[in-house]
């Protein structure tokens, strides 16, 4: 029997698009639900070749509703990809070591509340830190504070501005997330 993922989105979904596209022809690993708290997501459209559902839920709705659909899928891992939402202890007591999330620095430096997106980009190029990357944790009852799973960093260049960062630590994103994911689904 394939291992279960639910993907959760608040955005555009490009990472949750990449991890369906690499698990599409698994015979192990299926992504078998998207959750958005987008309605204007592009996900919605972007997912009719892969056969996998994406709902919009209301946010107000996350720890009843969409906690007892979750719950009754019983995944094998809930996979955050740019989703901005805190998890509550309900989800965690639930789904142990169940919810990984991926953020774009080293934690555990710029992370927190807030910290997202080219915010952290620039909080990086004001710290004139000399590399910044990736890091894949679980979910914890902290933003960002879970155990790491996985680090990748990347070296700045003097050129980089905040854009160029972002795009480059994108590439890593789409590179690895899909391949711990898989690690930590195949043990």
């Amino acid at each position: 029997m394939r291992k279960k993922i639910i993907l959760l989105i608040s955005g555009k979904g490009t990472n949750a698009i990449n991890i369906i596209k690499y698990f599409f022809n698994s015979d192990s690993i299926q992504v078998c639900l998207v959750l958005s708290n987008n309605k204007n997501s592009p996900i919605f459209e972007n997912l009719i070749d892969y056969n996998v559902p994406a709902e919009y839920f209301d946010i107000e709705t996350f720890d009843d509703e969409v906690f007892e659909k979750i719950k009754k899928i019983n995944p094998d891992l809930i996979v955050l990809a740019g989703f901005l939402k805190k998890i509550s202890l309900k989800f965690l007591a639930f789904f142990p070591k169940k919810i990984i999330n991926i953020h774009p620095s080293l934690l555990p430096k710029y992370g927190g509340k807030g910290m997202y997106g080219k915010k952290i980009h620039k909080k990086v190029l004001e710290s004139k830190d000399k590399e910044t990357g990736i890091t894949i944790h679980f979910v914890s009852e902290g933003y960002d504070s879970g155990e790491i799973i996985f680090q990748k960093k990347l070296k700045i260049n003097e050129k980089d501005d905040a854009s160029l960062i972002e795009k480059r630590i994108h590439n890593l994103e789409y590179e690895f997330y899909p391949k711990v994911i898989a690690s930590l689904l195949e043990t």
